[in-house]
C-alpha cells in the first residue's frame, strides 16, 4: 500500500556537487566529504534509518547514536541496532561513549571489526545519565585521562578516530584549545565542538568565538556545531569560526531536507523553495515504512511517533492530530492516520489557492 524503498531525493532538486562555495570539501582519513554538512549524533534519534535519509537529503555525514563501550551490552539488541549500518551510505561513523581508556580501546576495535570506517569518541553529551559516570561532557573535567583514552582508542584501530566536545565544562572553564592540542597530538583527525559548555546544557544560544579560536591554533580538520537552523546561520558560523564543516542536529528533527537547503545556499546564495506539502508526506511515510523495516512494528511504530511529531509540527491541526495519532499501536493505523491528515492539508491548500 505504501512503499518501503523511497528515494528521498526528488526529482528537479539539486544533488550533491564536488566543490561547495569554492571549498574544497572537508576530508576525514582517506574519506573526502562530499560536502561540508555533518548530522550530528543524537541518542534515540540517528538510528540508520535516519541517517541514511539524512545522506539521501544532502548530508556529508551522519554519525550513529552513541555505543556504550561496555562489553556486557554488545549483545543487546538495543545496542545491535545503534551499531547498525548495513547499506549505509559512507563513510559509516560510530560514536563510543566511556571512561575506561582499555574499554573505549576494546570498544573502538570491536566497531571497527563490524564494519565502522569511522569512530568518533563522545565527550560533548551533557545528560545527567552520562555526566553522573563521568563520561560525555565530564570528561572536559580531567584532560591527562582525556589524552589516554583519545592515544588507547587511536592505537586500537586502523580507521580514523573522530572527537565531539563542548567548549569546556562551565563557563569559567573553557578548555577546548586545551583538549584540541591533547586530541591533535593522540591523532585524531577531526575535531567536532558544540558552542556551549557542559553547564549550559542546550539552555542560551551557542558562542562561536570559542570555535574560532580552536580552529587557528589547530591544523586538524574543525567542525562547528550548535544553533545551525537555517542556511544563512551555516554560512554566517562556517565564516565566523572558519571551521572545515558545521554539523547540525536538532534543527534536523522533521525536517532532513535541511541540508539540502543550506548545501544549495552555499553554493549559489539562493534559498530553495520550502518543500511541497505532497513532498514532505512521501518523505515521512518513506521514514515511517524504513524504521518499521529497521525494528519490526511494536518498536518501530513507537520510535515513528517522535518523528511524527516533529514533521506535523506547525502544520494546520497539528496537535489535534499527534494526540490522536500517539495513541494507535499498530503500523497500518499509523500510516493510514499519517495519510489522512497530510492528504486533508494537501485539500486546503488546493481549495486556498
Amino acid at each position: 500500500k505504501y512503499k518501503s524503498e523511497y528515494d528521498y531525493r526528488p526529482a528537479g532538486h539539486p544533488q550533491t556537487a564536488d566543490n561547495h562555495n569554492n571549498v574544497v570539501p572537508m576530508q576525514i582519513g582517506p574519506y573526502q566529504l562530499n560536502n561540508r554538512l555533518i548530522l550530528a549524533p543524537m541518542a534515540g534519534v540517528t538510528d540508520l534509518p535516519f541517517r541514511q535519509l539524512c545522506k539521501q537529503l544532502g548530508a556529508g555525514m551522519a554519525v550513529s547514536e552513541m555505543v556504550s563501550s561496555n562489553s556486557l551490552l554488545w549483545g543487546s539488541k538495543k545496542t545491535q541496532r545503534r551499531a547498525s549500518h548495513a547499506g549505509e551510505i559512507e563513510p559509516k561513523s560510530v560514536q563510543i561513549m566511556g571512561t575506561e581508556p582499555a574499554m573505549m580501546a576494546e570498544a573502538a576495535k570491536f566497531n571497527a571489526d563490524q564494519g565502522a570506517q569511522i569512530i568518533d569518541i563522545n565527550m560533548g553529551c551533557p545528560a545527567k545519565k552520562v555526566c553522573n559516570v563521568l563520561a560525555g561532557s565530564a570528561l572536559l573535567q580531567d584532560e591527562e585521562l582525556v589524552g589516554r583514552i583519545l592515544e588507547a582508542v587511536v592505537n586500537a584501530v586502523d580507521v580514523p578516530v573522530t572527537l565531539k566536545i563542548r567548549t569546556g565544562w562551565d563557563r569559567t572553564n573553557r578548555n577546548a584549545v586545551q583538549i584540541g592540542h591533547i586530541a591533535e597530538a593522540a591523532g585524531i583527525q577531526a575535531l567536532a565542538i558544540h558552542g556551549r559548555t557542559r553547564a549550559d546544557q542546550y539552555k542560551g544560544e551557542a558562542e562561536y568565538d570559542t570555535i574560532a579560536e580552536v580552529k587557528q591554533r589547530l591544523s586538524i580538520p574543525i567542525i562547528a556545531n550548535g544553533d545551525i537552523t537555517s542556511p544563512e546561520k551555516a554560512k554566517y558560523v562556517l565564516e565566523h569560526t572558519g571551521a572545515d564543516a558545521v554539523m547540525i542536529g536538532r534543527a534536523a528533527q522533521g525536517r532532513p531536507w535541511i541540508f539540502r537547503e543550506i548545501d544549495h545556499y552555499l553554493q549559489t546564495g539562493e534559498n530553495l523553495p520550502e518543500p511541497e506539502v505532497t513532498e514532505v508526506r512521501d518523505i515521512l511515510l518513506g521514514h515511517l515504512q524504513n524504521l518499521y523495516e529497521f525494528y519490526g512494528e511494536y518498536t518501530g511504530v513507537r520510535v515513528a511517533r517522535k518523528h511524527i511529531s516533529w514533521y506535523s509540527k506547525g502544520q494546520s491541526h497539528g496537535a489535534a492530530f499527534r494526540q490522536a495519532v500517539n495513541r494507535v499501536d499498530s503500523r497500518e493505523e499509523q500510516l493510514d492516520m499519517t495519510h489522512a491528515f497530510f492528504e486533508k492539508l494537501i485539500m486546503r491548500e488546493e481549495m486556498a489557492a
